[in-house]
């Protein structure tokens, strides 16, 4: 099992309670819809240390480092990435990571 930690810091006219929430509804129902990915969590900051540096967090689950894969060139990805959530972002980053066995 792979887990995508996505941390995004939205742009200033982007803060507002009610637009982040809307964010990160929509961001929720079309990162579920999309081929591979099995699991999608959406958080807000949890304390405002955190808070200060990041806006939100996704987590989303795949069964493979291949499944990430397709889901980072998917078309629905894509259009989501480059026409909905860049232009309301003023960093984001991304990691991949990996379940353990005990």
């Amino acid at each position: 099992m792979i887990e995508r930690v996505v941390l995004i810091k939205l742009e200033d006219d982007y803060l507002a309670a009610d637009t982040v929430s809307a964010i990160a509804e929509h961001s929720r129902e079309v990162l579920s819809g999309v081929p591979g990915v099995d699991r999608v969590r959406i958080m807000r900051p949890a304390e405002p240390v955190t808070e200060q540096a990041w806006d939100l967090q996704f987590v989303l689950q795949f069964a493979s480092l291949e499944a990430v894969e397709e889901y980072r060139v998917h078309p629905d990805h894509r259009q989501y990435v480059d026409e909905y959530l860049r232009p309301r972002i003023a960093v984001i980053k991304a990691w991949n990571f990996e379940e353990t066995s005990n």
